[in-house]
Parts: structure tokens; sequence; C-alpha cells
């Protein structure tokens, strides 16, 4: 009689568990905390008023911390350019504070025209290449990112060059990039709540 050889018992795997994300979207928080801060600040750079503490406040709270938090929720989402977007901006919004406030309280000099040129500079240009990522995300936030570059650019040129008329016609730019990005934001809210386009996007065909 033949031996028979009985085939080797595989272990039962474990079940593969997915995690349904059913956490909220915290891009428009993003970019409403960016949105109404810039709106606030441009409108001192266009004359309307001076630096004090509303624009601090909201600089301090809503633009930098609000935002901060929606950059580490986007983190959770796995979205790599709102995460470095909404933290990046957030600390935009508290440095700009530092900047005021430090002076003031006798800790450290007050920046030079050159020094804030150059701080507004560096932002410009990281916003340059978050401009180009927007290529791929949809065209509200590709004007965002486009009036954010000029804004910024306008505004550098003006504090290095001391023309006044160039910081003032930065902060006309920065009013409608505020909106533009307001819009951007309350756009995602309203379409969700609706569960249909209500303020279009212009989402771009990803070939």
């Amino acid at each position: 009689m033949n031996d028979i050889k009985s085939s080797p018992v595989v272990p039962a795997m474990p079940q593969t568990i997915v995690i349904k994300d059913q956490t909220a979207n915290p891009g428009p928080l993003g970019l409403l905390c960016f949105a109404l801060t810039t709106i606030l600040l441009s409108m001192h750079n266009a004359g309307f008023f001076g630096i004090d503490s509303a624009i601090l406040g909201m600089a301090i709270f809503y633009g930098g911390i609000g935002q901060m938090i929606a950059g580490i929720m986007e983190w959770r989402k796995n979205n790599t350019f709102a995460t470095v977007a909404f933290v990046s901006y957030g600390c935009f919004w508290l440095s700009f504070a530092a900047i005021v406030l430090l002076p003031k309280l006798g800790l450290i000099d007050k920046p030079t025209d050159v020094g804030i040129a150059s701080w507004l500079g560096v932002w410009g240009l990281m916003s340059v290449v978050m401009f180009i990522g927007t290529f791929r995300l949809n065209r509200a936030l590709q004007i965002v990112f486009f009036l954010l570059v000029i804004t910024f650019a306008l505004l550098c040129i003006g504090d290095l060059t001391a023309n006044a008329g160039l910081k003032n016609l930065g902060g006309w730019f920065g009013i409608v990039l505020g909106f533009s990005a307001f819009y951007t934001g309350l756009a995602q809210v309203l379409n969700e709540v609706y569960g249909r386009v209500v303020w279009p996007l212009g989402p771009v065909v990803k070939k």
C-alpha cells in the first residue's frame, strides 16, 4: 500500500481590516483662515488703517494657529500639498505677528526694509513652487496661488525700493487674493452640504 502524503497545512491569514476615513475635510478651514487674515492685513497695506490688535489677534489665532491645525488635519488625510501649505502659511502669520510685536516689547530691533523685503521674497519664492503644484488640482487654487505670488512680489519690491505705491497696490491685490481664497474655501463647504456643485472650483482633468 502506497503511503499517502498529506498536503502541508497553510495557516489562516488574519483578516484584513480596512478603516474608512470618515473625518471632515479640513481644507475649507485652512483656506478661510488664510482668506480672512489676508483680507484684513491687505486692507492695511492698501491704506485703510494701521496695524493694530485686530490684525495681530487675527494673525496669531486664526491665520496662524487655526491654519496650522487645518494643516495637521490634512496630514492625517495624507494630503502633502495641503499639509505643507497650511502649516507653512500658518507659520507665516505667526512670524508676521512676531516681527511686529518683538520690537515693541524691546526684545529685538525692528527689521529694516531690506530685511522685510527678503522675508517677503523667500515666501514669494515658495509660493511660486506651490503655484506649480496647483496645476494638478483645480482652477480656483491656481487663481489663489497666482494672486499670492503677485502680492508677495509687489510687497517685496515695494519694501526693497521704498515705493509706497507698489505696497499699496500689493494691498489691493491681497484683498482680491483673500476673497478668491474665501470663495475657494466656502465653495467646498457649500458643495458638500448640498451634495452638488453650487460654486464651481474648476477641477483639473489628470492625465
